[in-house]
């Protein structure tokens, strides 16, 4: 069933980007465009709703970011989080990350908690905490990839997954002192109210296949770009942004725009964390492996690293593999005589070990830098750790939801 269902969902990506041909492609073709007209109206109304008021949002009485994108996966969106709850955090702030744990299993039993007066917090209103900021409490299987990956990463940040996001930031601030929230994945999540939008938009695919899902990879229609506060344009690789930027500007006239980049900085051995400098890649025989949105940036950065990529292995976003599969893949490796196995960090935290290493396995770490808008990305941090007494005002004066 499985395997059933991972050849579903790439022949279902290669209908969407165009690559599978015949009849039945054509027929799934008409009908996933028809749905997408539906899902345009729903999309609208679901806004609309918020916007008038027809539907309450939460507010909590402290900071929320925002960050997210208007098209399916592929953005470089964890390693914006990282950068920005590092950056909260080192000026003093006590950030929180809210997850809704995409693909993360339910906990058999919610973990057990105590609030400031010693009583027990009842299940239902307990979300599951992956970090409290000192101490990491869940793997990858129960946190889901990118909340597991952010709380390692991340000292002094706590990591907190709950599909019902108000739960999880109510928990934050109550229970582990928050007093900025970051929300991931979060500029369609609309039920906890924002005080900053980022959104990113990929230099190289800035809305996708130009069509709302399930017929192309937009969340909503480009003119929705018009929420952002600020837009992050990633993955930029020095060449000129300004027809993106015009287009950009037809959408949103007000928001700043920051220019980045996702460059990998160094390889790190899954099992045993011993690391290699990029100049290790240079002319070694590669098994890449992955299971991301876009594989084709990931294999295209190792072989402008110099990576001889001989053996390509690709499975659905978020896959979780099975033992098996690595044990498999690795075999392949070794009658290719493939002197290394590269995946991504993302896929490295559910990277099952297998039972003999014959091919050392690496992830290449990867991180954002800022291109142009330095000076933007310096004041959005001090907007967020130093608001304006008007809106701190604000913030002490809401009705803030309790536990």
């Amino acid at each position: 069933m499985k395997d059933q269902i991972e050849e579903l969902e790439r022949w279902g990506a290669d209908v969407i980007f165009g690559r599978a041909k015949g009849f039945r492609a054509t027929l799934m073709s008409f009908a996933m465009r028809v749905f997408s007209g539906i899902f345009r109206i729903i999309v609208q109304l679901r806004l609309r709703r918020y916007r008038k008021g027809w539907k309450p949002q939460a507010h909590l009485g402290t900071q929320v970011v925002a960050i997210g994108n208007i098209t399916v996966g592929g953005t470089g969106k964890t390693p914006v989080v990282e950068l920005l709850a590092r950056s909260l955090r080192n000026r003093g702030r006590s950030v929180a990350i809210l997850s809704r744990g995409y693909k993360s299993k339910k906990l058999d039993r919610p973990q057990k908690w105590q609030d400031t007066k010693g009583r027990p917090i009842p299940g239902e209103k307990m979300p599951k905490v992956v970090s409290t900021g000192s101490a990491l409490l869940l793997d990858s299987k129960y946190a889901g990839d990118e909340p597991f990956m952010l709380a390692k990463n991340l000292d002094g940040v706590a990591v907190v997954v709950d599909k019902n996001r108000v739960k999880g930031g109510l928990f934050a601030v109550g229970q582990l002192g928050a007093d900025t929230l970051l929300l991931d994945d979060g500029m369609q999540y609309l039920d906890l109210a924002h005080s900053i939008d980022i959104v990113l938009i990929d230099s190289g695919s800035p809305f996708g296949t130009e069509a709302l899902l399930p017929r192309g990879t937009l969340r909503e229609p480009p003119k929705n770009l018009r929420r952002a506060s600020y837009i992050l344009i990633t993955k930029c690789d020095g060449s000129s942004n300004d027809a993106l930027i015009s287009r950009i500007r037809k959408l949103n006239r007000t928001a700043e725009i920051i220019e980045c980049t996702h460059g990998p900085i160094y390889l790190e051995n899954v099992f045993t964390r011993e690391r290699q400098p990029l100049e290790f890649l240079k002319d070694k025989w590669v098994g890449a492996i992955s299971a991301i949105a876009v594989p084709e940036a990931f294999e295209g950065a190792l072989e402008k690293l110099g990576a001889r990529v001989e053996i390509r292995r690709r499975f659905s976003d978020h896959y979780r593999f099975s033992r098996k599969e690595v044990e498999q893949f690795m075999q392949r490796c070794v009658e290719r005589d493939m002197q290394l196995i590269v995946t991504t960090e993302k896929d490295a935290v559910r990277f099952p070990k297998p039972e003999s290493i014959d091919v050392p396995v690496v992830f290449l770490r990867i991180e954002v830098e800022i291109l142009k808008g330095q000076e933007i990305w310096d004041d959005l941090i001090e907007r967020i750790c130093n608001p304006p007494p008007a809106f701190q005002s604000v913030l002490r004066n809401r009705d803030a939801y309790r536990p």
